[in-house]
């Protein structure tokens, strides 16, 4: 297995697991996740791998089949009057194909993120977890990431 920035022949791997990431997020939350679905399109995925500010890596195989992907985007804030100019590197989408979890791919990809984030100077690596999806949570979480902030909602109908 290898670690590397995606490419446009990764693409219909990387819509496979796409779908099995909205799965998880429609099973979990039916009411706000549409399913199966797709966050990206083809279109989409291919303006996305050009652009050097919203990196993709993916982790292959042998025969450079996806295995799992992190969409990353970096952000920054500047000259807000009240937050800090750090630069984050957010991740946007971490998944590792159902198959094939467990075996470490997911923590690969992520001290792969780390590494680059470290080289790219970026202060902090941020991302969003769905509460419906505790897995997620305990896998950041054994990762060293803790909280930063918390959504909260109240459904009203």
């Amino acid at each position: 297995m290898k670690i590397r920035k995606a490419d446009t022949k990764d693409i219909a791997g990387i819509l496979k697991l796409l779908v099995q990431v909205d799965m998880v997020h429609h099973n979990g939350r039916p009411d706000l996740f549409k399913g199966p679905a797709t966050k990206y399109n083809e279109e989409e995925l291919k303006q996305l791998i050009k652009n050097d500010s919203s990196p993709i890596f993916v982790c292959v195989d042998e025969n450079d089949a996806v295995l799992g992907h992190a969409f990353c985007i970096h952000k920054q804030e500047k000259n807000n009057s009240v937050l800090t100019d750090v630069k984050t590197l957010y991740i946007d989408d971490i998944c590792v194909d159902e198959q094939n979890r467990r075996k470490h791919i997911g923590k690969m990809l992520y001290e792969y993120v780390l590494n680059y984030a470290k080289a790219g100077g970026f202060y902090n690596v941020t991302l969003n977890v769905w509460e419906c999806n505790p897995e997620a949570a305990k896998f950041y979480k054994s990762l060293g990431f803790t909280p930063q902030k918390t959504t909260l909602e109240k459904i009203l109908f």
